[in-house]
C-alpha cells in the first residue's frame, strides 16, 4: 500500500488565507516559488506564462482595489498576477518570418489559461512547502484592462488570476469538497449527480453555521448558482479584443 508523502500531505493540508502577518517573503522563496512555476508542463513548450511580482505597497493598495477592494491583497506583502503570454510567441514569429495565427481564435485563451493554471498549481503547492499561505484572486478579472494599463501589459498577453503570498496570520478552516465521486467518473460521464449535490448542500450549510455561528447557513449549490446567473466579469472580451485576440 502507497503511504502518503509529503507532496501529498501538502497538497491535502490546502485552504485559503485571507490574514497575513508583517514579516516580508524573501528573495529566495519568491525565487524558489518562479523555479515551481516554470517547472509547469505547457503546451508545446510553448512557456505561455509570466508571472508579474508587485511589492509596492501603493501599486498593491491600487491592485487591491481593482481586483475588488480585496483587503488581503493589500495587505499581505506579495502579489502575483498569472498571465497568459503570446507576447513572445510573436516575438518567436516575427524571429521566423512567420504569422501569429493562434490569437485569431478561441484556442489561445484556453490554452493561456490551461498554462496558467498549471503553473499556478505548482506555484501553490510550492509557496505552502514552504510555510506561506496564499490565496487565489479570480478578481484580476473585473478590471483587466486598468491592471493591463497599470503594468504596461504588451500586446498578446492578458491577465488570468492572482496570487496572494505571505506568512499566515492565523489558520484558516478547510473548507470540504465535494464527494470524489461528484468529480471522478470512470470510463464514462455519471449523469446521476443530483442526489450527491443535495448532500453535499448539507454538509456545506453545517460548515459555514459553524464558521459563522449560526449567522450564515447558504449550501454550495445557492452560492454558485447565485453566481453564474450573469457574466459577473463582463470586461474579458473587450480587454482580450484591445489585447489582439480574436474570436473568429
Amino acid at each position: 500500500m502507497n503511504e502518503v508523502n509529503e507532496v501529498i500531505n501538502t497538497l491535502m493540508n490546502h485552504r485559503s488565507i485571507r490574514n497575513y502577518t508583517d514579516e516580508p517573503v524573501t528573495e529566495e522563496q519568491l525565487n524558489l516559488i518562479m523555479d515551481a512555476v516554470q517547472a509547469a508542463p505547457t503546451s508545446i513548450n510553448g512557456q505561455q506564462v509570466t508571472v508579474i511580482s508587485i511589492q509596492n505597497p501603493e501599486r498593491k493598495a491600487k491592485v487591491a482595489e481593482l481586483v475588488g477592494n480585496q483587503a488581503w491583497v493589500a495587505q499581505a506583502p506579495v502579489f502575483l498576477l498569472f498571465c497568459a503570454d503570446f507576447n513572445r510567441t510573436k516575438i518567436a514569429a516575427d524571429l521566423n518570418d512567420e504569422k501569429l495565427g493562434i490569437t485569431d481564435g478561441i484556442e489561445s485563451v484556453i490554452v493561456g489559461a490551461e498554462n496558467v493554471g498549471l503553473a499556478m498549481g505548482n506555484a501553490i503547492a510550492a509557496a505552502e512547502s514552504l510555510g506561506l499561505g496564499i490565496v487565489p484572486i479570480g478578481g484580476a478579472r473585473m478590471n483587466p484592462q486598468d491592471l493591463v494599463e497599470l503594468l504596461n501589459i504588451p500586446p498578446y498577453v492578458f491577465p488570468v488570476c492572482g496570487l496572494v503570498v505571505g506568512h499566515p496570520a492565523d489558520a484558516s478552516a478547510q473548507k470540504p469538497r465535494l464527494p470524489q465521486a461528484a468529480v471522478f467518473h470512470r470510463e464514462q460521464y455519471n449523469n446521476d449527480l443530483e442526489g450527491i449535490i443535495k448532500e453535499y448542500d448539507e454538509q456545506i450549510s453545517e460548515y459555514m453555521s459553524k464558521r459563522t455561528g449560526g449567522k450564515e447557513t447558504r449550501t454550495w449549490s445557492k452560492s454558485v448558482s447565485s453566481i453564474y446567473n450573469r457574466i459577473y466579469y463582463p470586461n474579458v472580451r473587450a480587454m482580450l479584443e484591445k489585447q489582439g485576440f480574436k474570436f473568429n
